[in-house]
């Protein structure tokens, strides 16, 4: 709600009027006339500036104070106390206290004092005339409070609190009126509760605009639990100097128990027909949630001792308050938060993630308690509810993109106020929560108008006026609390903070998973390009390599049937022989580069697999080999992994049969061996055998590539390839390390989960993905 000035022709820029609207009320340099202030540099105590009215209360003239260590006027006794206070940073234990304090001779007055630092580091003591010379104990106050809490207790509704509260405040106090005010986020405030004699004109249910308690009133209200204008026609006392000779500024009078209100709210108060007011402040999260409004129609004046009863009556009823309207919210939160897990589950079930968010109960809907809900991602939109038209929508997220910045989430119950062709679709989208995933995705959230009738203590667009007096421009409050009423349109039911919340939460969620996805491609890409790398390299050998053998055979049978049509000799059979090596050759290297190159089509669909067995199955396969060649293997406890069974016997049949392939003179002696990693498990075969030069460590996992002749060790060399290959597709790394000689190590890892999952999900991020046209 915007609110006008009538300036009486007066023309003020909105500069100006910020300044006259937020005048800092806490350097005034003037109290109330029923104390004294005293303003002290520690550590002598020394007295910087004190109140005009000293000898009226003291018979000391400031004049005779001013410049002398506070000491020469206070009880001895007591001044130890003060001293040591200030010594030790805390005056929470001398905080309030009586004092006597010497007037003229050995004759003193009774005060009640209390002393605090302002913002310059200046201790303020502020003294009120002592009523009476007994203190209120400390069960007193507990059975005030008890009674109270009694009463709250046997009630559920929270609005029934606070009518308990004035109750039992007016019932404290005796004011003619007690108010219990709400501020709502917009800085407006409300009349919850009202306690008054019944001749008054009642004040509940009206609101107030944020104008008749501006921001520099409730800073101050948030600092000062309590305060006190016993009489709002008794004229302010200045203090004096004007300037503090320290700091040469007036001095910070926030936290002041005796601080003289402000000429504009005295005039508010007199236009209410209020003589005196008391104001307890309820805070909540440090911010000012309301407050205790207590006006009497004539002067009255609350002792010390009664007013720090209704402070902690005030704080203790209202941690009630806070905890109740905590518990009234817990439950929508705990609903909240159920719809949240819920969503984040259907999105990861989803092929599509936004199926997940307006398919299943609860949708994406209920998340925020809103009419319709719009979800944009590369462009396309999935609406659910009552939206505006794709059209608008794209105008919407536009405007969105060129207002929000970098915010992650926006919010609005009157979005047609602040976007104006908002206007045309108002039944369905006056209210706009918005979370952006990207520059291009966001998800929307939409609220219908809701048509209501507000009803304000006078007219809101006539909150102040500006006058001019004597060369000076000055607010003057308004003079009319009648009632009035105000038709609200353009806006929706508000957005809570716990719905916010909860959308902030979905959006870090679906951040995750697109993050996710975009791996999922990225890792796609790279398995594509290697897989046509290696389709390549595959075309090349077989147009080259895999041709000699078949050229060997061509020759040889060319050379039989010319030389030898009807007979065979000793040559016709060696060249027979060499056929059929070739082919056996030729034979040898297709089985292989098709084992390698099917590795990738194997295993599709991985499962949870013992490591133990797929070894057996491999020591099995190797039987005949381990018993010739006296072999003796073992191995530590083997986990079991996600992995495809029947590619990790082949590995372990690879590399086992290379240790025994190429062992020493002494029996192989080869362990496998195994460790828990992070994410992961690590495996390692270690034998005894020739070793390896470490400068062929990378080379030898590469297809066809031997250290060795056929003659010395038969092969292909395919075997290390089909290793590496198996343990790639299975999201690993394998290595070797080993010295010549000293036998090798080859060491493998096989992450947690691994690749099933990855895959398919990986299938549904690019179905989803390039579905959408991204």
């Amino acid at each position: 709600m915007v609110m006008d000035f009538q300036t009486q022709n007066i023309n003020l820029t909105k500069s100006e009027l910020t300044s006259l609207k937020e005048a800092p009320i806490h350097l005034a340099g003037q109290i109330q006339p029923h104390g004294v202030i005293f303003v002290l540099e520690a550590p002598e105590l020394t007295i910087l500036q004190v109140s005009s009215n000293t000898y009226t209360a003291l018979g000391i003239s400031p004049e005779n104070l001013l410049g002398k260590p506070i000491e020469e006027i206070i009880d001895p006794f007591q001044m130890e106390k003060i001293r040591a206070g200030v010594l030790n940073e805390s005056l929470d234990f001398i905080n309030p206290t009586r004092i006597w304090m010497r007037k003229q001779g050995d004759d003193y007055a009774v005060f009640d004092a209390s002393l605090h630092r302002n913002s310059d580091r200046f201790l303020i003591l502020e003294l009120e005339p002592a009523i009476s010379s007994e203190n209120i104990p400390f069960l007193s106050f507990y059975h005030l409070a008890r009674a109270s809490i009694n009463q709250l207790e046997k009630t559920a509704s929270l609005r029934d609190f606070c009518e308990i509260i004035v109750q039992e405040v007016r019932k404290v106090t005796g004011f003619d009126r007690v108010m219990l005010y709400k501020f709502d986020e917009d800085g407006h405030g409300a009349v919850v509760a009202e306690e008054k004699l019944e001749t008054m004109e009642p004040y509940l249910g009206l609101h107030y605009p944020e104008s008749d308690i501006p921001k520099p009133a409730r800073k101050l209200f948030a600092s000062n639990s309590i305060r006190l204008i016993p009489d709002t026609k008794a004229e302010p006392v200045k203090i004096v100097p004007a300037m503090n000779p320290v700091s040469e500024h007036p001095v910070d009078l926030t936290l002041s128990i005796l601080r003289s209100a402000s000429p504009c709210h005295i005039e508010y108060l007199h236009n209410m027909g209020v003589g005196a007011s008391l104001t307890i402040s309820l805070v909540k999260d440090r911010k000012l949630w309301g407050l205790i409004a207590c006006h009497h129609k004539s002067p009255k004046y609350v002792s010390y001792e009664l007013r720090k009863a209704c402070e902690f009556l005030g704080q203790v009823i209202f941690a009630e308050i806070s905890a109740r309207e905590e518990t009234e919210d817990y439950d929508y939160r705990m609903r909240l938060t159920y719809i949240q897990s819920s969503l984040v589950d259907y999105m990861s079930q989803e092929e599509n993630f936004i199926d997940g968010l307006v398919k299943h109960e609860p949708n994406l809907l209920d998340l925020t308690g809103s009419q319709g809900a719009a979800v944009c991602l590369g462009g396309n939109w999935t609406t659910i509810g009552e939206t505006p038209r794709e059209e608008d929508l794209n105008l919407l997220m536009q405007w969105l993109k060129n207002n929000i910045g970098d915010e992650e989430v926006f919010s609005t119950d009157s979005l047609p106020r602040i976007y104006p062709d908002a206007e045309r679709f108002k039944n369905v989208a006056s209210g706009l929560l918005a979370i952006p995933i990207s520059k291009r995705n966001y998800v929307f959230w939409f609220r219908s108008e809701v048509i209501q009738t507000v009803n304000w203590g006078g007219d809101p667009n006539k909150a102040y006026e500006v006058s001019h007096s004597n060369g000076n421009l000055r607010l003057c409050p308004r003079k009319s609390f009648e009632l009035w009423k105000q038709t609200v349109r353009l806006t929706s039911l508000p957005w809570q903070q716990v719905e916010i919340k909860a959308a902030l939460e979905l959006r870090k969620a679906i951040i995750n998973i697109v993050l996710r996805q975009a791996d999922e491609l990225a890792q796609l890409a790279h398995d594509l390009e290697r897989s046509n790398a290696e389709l390549k390299k595959f075309a090349y050998v077989a147009s080259h390599d895999l041709q000699e053998p078949l050229n060997q055979v061509a020759n040889y049978v060319q050379l039989l049937e010319m030389r030898y049509e009807e007979e065979l000799d000793e040559d016709a059979k060696e060249f027979i022989t060499f056929a059929v090596e070739g082919v056996s050759l030729m034979q040898t290297l297709i089985d292989d580069v098709l084992a390698y190159s099917k590795v990738d089509m194997q295993g599709i669909e991985f499962e949870l697999t013992e490591v133990e067995k797929a070894l057996d199955r491999a020591l099995s396969n190797l039987r005949k080999r381990i018993t010739e060649s006296k072999a003796t293997i073992t191995h530590d406890a083997l986990p079991t992994v996600m992995a495809d069974g029947t590619q990790l016997m082949q590995l372990f049949q690879n590399l086992i049969g290379n240790a025994i392939k190429f062992r020493s003179d002494k029996p192989p002696e080869i362990h496998i061996g195994t460790q828990r990693l992070e994410d992961g498990w690590l495996f390692s075969v270690r034998d005894n055998g020739i070793g390896i030069d470490p400068q062929f460590s990378d080379r030898i996992f590469t297809i066809f590539q031997r250290l060795h002749t056929r003659d010395e060790y038969p092969g292909t060399g395919m075997g290390l390839a089909i290793c590496k290959k198996i343990i790639e597709c299975h999201r690993g790394r394998i290595w070797v390390e080993s010295q010549l000689g000293q036998g090798a190590t080859f060491y493998f890892t096989i992450p947690l989960g691994g690749r099933d999952r990855e895959r398919r999900n990986g299938r549904k991020t690019q179905n989803h993905l390039f579905g959408r046209g991204q």
